[in-house]
Formats: structure tokens, C-alpha cells, sequence
């Protein structure tokens, strides 16, 4: 049915079942399951100080970065006791809906699950969800959880 499974996780209640989901449909069709956690700078301030102080391990850039690979690495663990074999965790910085699209693209995803609600922030609300997006760019299909 299916060979690549993406799904997108962000610590949120969303990414959650989003995350139970893709790692049912990885077990039932032997796929492989990319978990992907995306992170970014929220201001240009932030994502300043990070290139002023490069090598202050309290930059953001390195908090963001960590507690990111702290959420990709609790979903493979979560994916692997829900039966999932074959899985990876992938962790990017950069613009949500539009990095989850890429990654998806370049590692031959032919189904993308998400939450319909993730952690989000005021963008958001403004100019849509992290999942619309996502099926709005998205070439293979998108389960929206």
C-alpha cells in the first residue's frame, strides 16, 4: 500500500495521534515511517542572536534544535512500541508546511500524515494551519489527523 509514511510531529496532542496513526499504517504495510519535527525562529531578533553568538550553547537556535531531536526521538520510540518497523526521525529548521512538502519530496513520501491541530502560534490563526498547507502543497496525498 504504502513504502514511505512522513509524518510530521511537534510534541502537540494532534502530532500525537497523528504520530498513532502513521505508525499503525507503517505496521500494516511493512512502509517505512520518516518522523519529522520542524523548528524555527519565531522573530528576526531570535534568529539574529543566533548568528551573532554561534557558539553560546544557550543560543536559540540550539534550545529550539534540541528539544526538537528531544520530540523526533520520543515519537520513534512511540512509533517503534505501536509496531512500526522500519523507523526514522528527521529534524529541520525552517518554515513548517513548506519543509514538511520538501522533506516528503525528497525522501519519496507517498503519504504524509499530520495533526489538524499542531502547537502553532499567531501565524496561524492569520494565515492558515500548518495541515491546510500542507495539503495545499503537498503532490502525494495527506492524511490530516
Amino acid at each position: 500500500m504504502f513504502e514511505h509514511i512522513l509524518v510530521a510531529v511537534d510534541g502537540s496532542e494532534g502530532s500525537k495521534r497523528a504520530l498513532e496513526t502513521a505508525a499503525r499504517l507503517a505496521a500494516h504495510s511493512d512502509a517505512e515511517l520518516l518522523i519529522l519535527t520542524v523548528y524555527r525562529h519565531h522573530s528576526m531578533t531570535e534568529a539574529s542572536m543566533s548568528m551573532v553568538r554561534p557558539n553560546d550553547p544557550e543560543n536559540l537556535d540550539d534550545v529550539l534544535r534540541s528539544y526538537a531531536r528531544e520530540v523526533a526521538e520520543k515519537a520513534k520510540a512511540e512509533a517503534a512500541e505501536r509496531g512500526a518497523g522500519r523507523v526514522r526521525a528527521f529534524v529541520k529548521n525552517g518554515q513548517p508546511a513548506r519543509t514538511i512538502v520538501k522533506f516528503g519530496e525528497d525522501h519519496g513520501a507517498d503519504l504524509i500524515v499530520v495533526g489538524s491541530r499542531g502547537m502553532g502560534d499567531i501565524e496561524g490563526f492569520l494565515l492558515g494551519s500548518v495541515s491546510h498547507k500542507v495539503t495545499s502543497l503537498a503532490r502525494c496525498p495527506v492524511m490530516v489527523v
